[in-house]
C-alpha cells in the first residue's frame, strides 16, 4: 500500500510533525491516529477549512486547532 506524508501542526500542544500515513486515509483516521477528539477542533489543509471525511494527500499542510467555547 502506497504511504503519504503529510505536516501536521497541533495548537494545543504548538507542535508540528510530519506523519506518514496510508493511502486513501481521511482527516478522522488522522484525529484518531493522534487521540484527538473531533468535536473539539477545526482541520485546515493548505489555509482551507475541511471536514473529517476529507481524504489527505502527499505533502498536505494539516492545522488542527481548537475550538473554545464559552458562557
Amino acid at each position: 500500500m502506497e504511504k503519504i506524508k503529510v505536516s501536521v501542526f497541533v495548537d494545543k500542544d504548538n507542535r508540528n510533525a510530519v506523519i506518514e500515513l496510508v493511502d486513501n486515509t481521511q482527516v478522522r483516521d488522522l484525529l484518531m491516529k493522534l487521540n484527538i477528539n473531533p468535536v473539539t477542533v477545526i482541520i485546515s489543509r493548505n489555509n482551507e477549512l475541511i471536514l473529517e471525511d476529507e481524504k489527505l494527500n502527499d505533502n498536505d499542510e494539516i492545522k488542527i486547532l481548537s475550538v473554545i467555547s464559552g458562557g
